[in-house]
């Protein structure tokens, strides 16, 4: 292992030691979580026409979201009373199922219910993947690791879309789902025989001292998620008016539970003050990933619907956000500190941008136009996000930095679950609850993404307001 008073890596060393394989097998799980997710919206339309249920869309990636919502906040406890390998080992077992359950779904209800169990294995073996490098690596060489990680999501994003497409024209969408059942097996089998040495065999801590789980908090969270979700599936103005409604008082009960725990707390206090930078951050984070989902739900779905661009195709404009997203990131990484506020308003504004062209380019089908908004969407992320989370867990008190650096992911899969079932709404408001057709299709494209530029505006005015903070540390909030 390479030496604690080096930023080096030894690659070699790591290697001698086996260190370098375990690192490897715990980024497998990293792999399918984030593979899954732009393979699933690629084979979509393939999955609709067979299993029907277009109103169901939506909850395709809410369900999936929350599940790995509230596993990652679990995982990230369980290794104190479990050992890291055995949660390991779980996960990947339950995410293998989820895909089986999937598969081999005979309706729309049922392949949600396994995206739900999928959530949960893939959102626990993201998070394990993180505590496996804090365990077991030393912490010289943390940053480098942590940038390999990184780089997998892009990985992800490129593979997922042609594993999706292959799958679908050579077999059917069902094996296309179905392959991660044995990804999950072998993520399982993988992590009994690696994780073998003591940090990884005995649990993190003794009974009684790991800071308690959040079930309240969180339980309320997914109840909220859901009754968005249920709003959008039979459209009746009284009924969803009022699902609708008490699915966003649950959200605002969540933050005022969530706050009420603070050894559970899963974000910092004052969560959406503009008068601090934390708050404003954190509103652009909310902001921005409601707003953006939708793309990469019913992107695919749209475009092989109403202009017949072929499933490949539409599978690689949705990673090419995801691509764009990671090169942008590591092109402006070394920018100096001054040049960073800048930066995060050009970020904003382009991701704004990129929501509103969507409204126009989607309907009309002009590939080099879509896959330009695409581009200029995820590229906005990869500039502003890293210097938005900086100033975010630099301006927290002290003793809630660590909060504030997990809570911006988690922020951001509370955003794509929220967004991706008012997606939902507004797609079947639109047309989508009649059946998919290329007339309700043409409908549905105009307004699914004009309904959120006003939220895009907010991230921008957000933005603004986190360029114009300073990051000094707030006081602690009682």
């Amino acid at each position: 292992m390479s030496s604690e008073t080096s930023n080096r890596v030894d690659w070699r060393a790591l290697w001698a030691s086996g260190d370098l394989a375990r690192f490897c097998f715990i980024n497998l799980g990293i792999l399918l979580y984030a593979t899954n997710e732009t393979l699933v919206a690629t084979v979509m339309p393939a999955m609709v026409g067979e299993l029907d249920g277009v109103q169901l869309v939506g909850w395709s990636l809410a369900i999936y979201e929350l599940g790995a919502i509230v596993a990652g906040a679990a995982a990230g406890r369980m290794v104190s009373y479990v050992p890291l390998r055995t949660n390991m080992v779980v996960a990947a077992l339950l995410y293998a199922a989820g895909a089986l359950v999937s598969a081999i779904a005979p309706s729309m209800p049922q392949f949600l219910a396994g995206r739900l169990i999928e959530g949960l294995g893939g959102g626990a073996l993201v998070s394990l993947a993180f505590v496996s490098v804090e365990r077991l690596f030393p912490r010289n060489i943390w940053p480098q690791l942590f940038g390999i990680m990184s780089a997998i999501w892009g990985i992800a994003a490129f593979s997922g879309p042609m594993i999706g497409a292959i799958m679908t024209e050579l077999l059917s969408w069902r094996w296309a789902v179905g392959i991660f059942t044995l990804g999950g097996i072998a993520v399982a089998l993988a992590s009994f025989i690696v994780l073998d040495t003591p940090e990884a065999t005995r649990p993190q801590a003794a009974s009684g001292t790991a800071p308690p789980f959040p079930y309240v908090a969180l339980g309320c969270l997914g109840a909220s998620v859901v009754l968005i979700a249920m709003a959008g599936v039979d459209i009746a103005l009284l009924r969803s008016s009022l699902l609708l409604g008490f699915g966003l008082v649950g959200l605002m009960l969540f933050i005022y539970l969530d706050a009420l725990r603070p050894r559970s707390r899963l974000f910092p206090s004052r969560l959406f003050s503009w008068r601090s930078p934390v708050g404003s951050g954190m509103t652009m984070v909310a902001a921005f990933s409601v707003a953006t989902i939708s793309f990469g739900v019913y992107g695919p779905l749209l475009l092989t619907s109403l202009h017949d661009i072929p499933i490949l195709t539409t599978g690689y404009i949705i990673a090419a956000e995801s691509i764009s997203w990671s090169i942008l990131s590591i092109l402006v990484a070394n920018a100096p500190q001054e040049r960073e506020r800048p930066i995060i308003v050009i970020g904003a504004l382009m991701i704004a941008c990129g929501v509103a062209g969507f409204a126009y380019t989607i309907p009309a089908g002009s590939i080099p136009l879509i896959l330009f908004c695409a581009l200029l969407q995820g590229g906005g992320f990869g500039i502003a996000w890293p210097f938005m989370t900086r100033i975010v867990v630099a301006s927290a008190p002290p003793a809630e930095q660590t909060i504030a650096a997990a809570a911006v992911p988690t922020m951001q899969r509370i955003g794509y679950a929220v967004g991706a079932a008012l997606a939902g709404i507004i797609a079947n408001a639109s047309g989508f609850s009649e059946g998919l057709d290329r007339e309700t299709a043409a409908s549905v494209a105009k307004w699914l993404f004009l309904a959120f530029v006003p939220l895009g505006i907010l991230g921008c005015l957000a933005a603004l307001k986190l360029a114009a903070a300073t990051d000094r540390p707030q006081e602690a909030i009682g």
